[in-house]
């Protein structure tokens, strides 16, 4: 069994600033799996990491989700060129089309996945799932939600990577 952590998000920010330290660990041939119901956080922190990791904080990430990939050329700490794709399976039905979207080459790189569960075997065992959870209604409701992040793999390098801005 894979430990695994859990942070509280207290806001929109909160969600975004983890997305930018999960960008700071990526490496080649990593595959992050986004896991949770609509509206819980993944587009938002699959905007932060991509931001990070290509080092534009203003680009603009549109969602995948009618194109079902969009590819990114990011950088590693090191500043090695990191191919990354960003997949948003949310309108499959199962894995059978994912190869046809360049999965296996897209492995190279880093692939970002928001509806893992659509990729059924396809699914790298290797991967950092991150799952997110909405949290209970803010008191103020011009708050931003709270979300829960539960954390799985990568335990050579979490939690460490996760501390700090």
């Amino acid at each position: 069994m894979t430990p695994s952590l859990s942070r509280h998000l207290p806001d929109l920010g909160a969600t975004e600033a983890l997305g930018r330290r999960l960008a700071r660990l990526l490496r080649p041939g990593d595959s992050l799996l986004l896991d949770g119901p609509l509206g819980a956080g993944k587009t938002a922190l699959a905007r932060a990491l991509l931001r990070e990791a290509c080092g534009r904080p203003d680009m603009e990430v549109p969602s995948p989700s009618y194109t079902l990939v969009q590819f990114y050329e990011g950088r590693t700490a090191d500043g090695t060129v990191l191919p990354i794709a960003h997949f948003d399976l949310w309108r499959l039905d199962g894995p059978g089309p994912v190869a046809e979207l360049g999965w296996d080459e897209a492995r190279d790189g880093v692939v970002l996945v928001e509806w893992p569960d659509r990729l059924g075997p396809l699914a790298p065992p290797d991967a950092l799932r991150v799952g997110l959870r909405p949290g209970p209604p803010p008191a103020d409701p011009d708050a931003d939600a709270t979300r829960l992040a539960t954390l799985a793999g990568w335990a050579d390098r979490l939690p460490a990577g996760l501390d700090g801005p």
